[in-house]
């Protein structure tokens, strides 16, 4: 009897998938290592990824069709439908109000912009931390309200913003200071930038007219000794440019709220990031990682001895002890 082999056609690569992919586990890598910084397990993350495609997806089937369907967000997202009907039905626990600038940049925008805070030279005026006029006090009464002087002042010196000086004084450094460290904070901007970066890039890939500022400088083989001096060249320029930023967004509120003619309009979020990456590479110039915790010595298990072992040497001993 003759047996019919039928061959199996190989499925059909698609680019565009194998693409995304790739993307996705660059973007995943950093993302992971936060995570076991953190303590989130693969499997919290599993979840938070179903429930966020589950939601991702009736949202955009509803935008396309003007109608909620389950069973194509089942569809869109590889999910079974009874998932997909229990994760819209409870309640999102992930925090839908967007940070929004944080509080330390806050007081720090006010003290290089206002007023009230400025020397006579338009420099920030170094301040009494106390006081009810013209004090690091009020200055954070204004911007941040309920936030302690001393939490906030603690936090100004952590990132390295202020000096504290004399006689319970305190001197602005930087404008725009780096949140360093596994901190809340910290971590929050992480969610906050690498968010706002995706919408600019993925919005730019589905839009030909009128695409978001997205522009990058970049060179494969730099030479690791002028690193310091470029990084320095490039912290001083990003901050003027972020100043400028700063000031141009400010002129457009004031203009646009003071003006009495001026009709109510829709409102939006804008702005402007700037960052600095390095990635070592492969070569002579690669540098060195060193590991951060002493490498953990090797332990062999010792072998015991076997009964008839033992009774051999109890009974070299007794022989040893009778020839004395």
């Amino acid at each position: 009897m003759q047996r019919t082999v039928v061959a199996r056609k190989s499925r059909v690569d698609d680019p565009l998938q194998e693409a995304t992919i790739v993307v996705l586990k660059r973007v995943l890598n950093p993302l992971v290592d936060l995570m076991f910084d953190a303590g989130v397990t693969v499997h919290e993350f599993c979840q938070l990824a179903r429930e966020t495609a589950v939601r991702t997806g009736a949202k955009r089937v509803y935008k396309e069709s003007g109608r909620d369907s389950k069973a194509r967000v089942a569809i869109i997202t590889g999910l079974p439908r009874s998932e997909v009907a229990r994760v819209l039905k409870s309640i999102d626990k992930s925090p839908s109000k967007r940070l929004g600038q944080h509080p330390a940049r806050k007081v720090l925008a006010a003290w290089f912009d206002n007023p009230r805070f400025l020397s006579a030279n338009g420099e920030p005026a170094v301040l009494p931390i106390f006081g009810k006029r013209r004090s690091f006090e009020q200055l954070v009464g204004i911007c941040s309200r309920g936030m302690p002087v001393r939490a906030m002042l603690d936090e100004l010196a952590q990132i390295d913003a202020v000096e504290i000086l004399e006689n319970q004084r305190v001197k602005a450094k930087s404008r725009v200071p780096v949140l360093t460290g596994l901190t809340g904070s910290a971590v929050a901007l992480i969610g906050e930038r690498t968010g706002d970066l995706l919408e600019t890039l993925t919005n730019n890939l589905r839009t030909t007219s009128k695409p978001l500022f997205e522009g990058t400088a970049v060179m494969d083989e730099a030479d690791l000794e002028m690193v310091p001096l470029v990084r320095r060249e490039i912290a001083a320029q990003g901050t003027n440019f972020i100043n400028s930023a700063n000031s141009l967004l400010s002129r457009s509120f004031v203009k646009t709220s003071r003006s009495p003619s001026a009709k109510p309009s829709a409102k939006c979020r804008l702005g402007v990031t700037v960052y600095y990456f390095q990635d070592d590479i492969g070569g002579t110039g690669r540098t060195k990682i060193e590991p951060i915790y002493t490498p953990r010595k090797n332990l062999r298990r010792q072998r015991r001895q076997t009964n008839s072992k033992r009774a051999s040497g109890v009974v070299a001993r007794s022989l040893s002890k009778i020839q004395l």
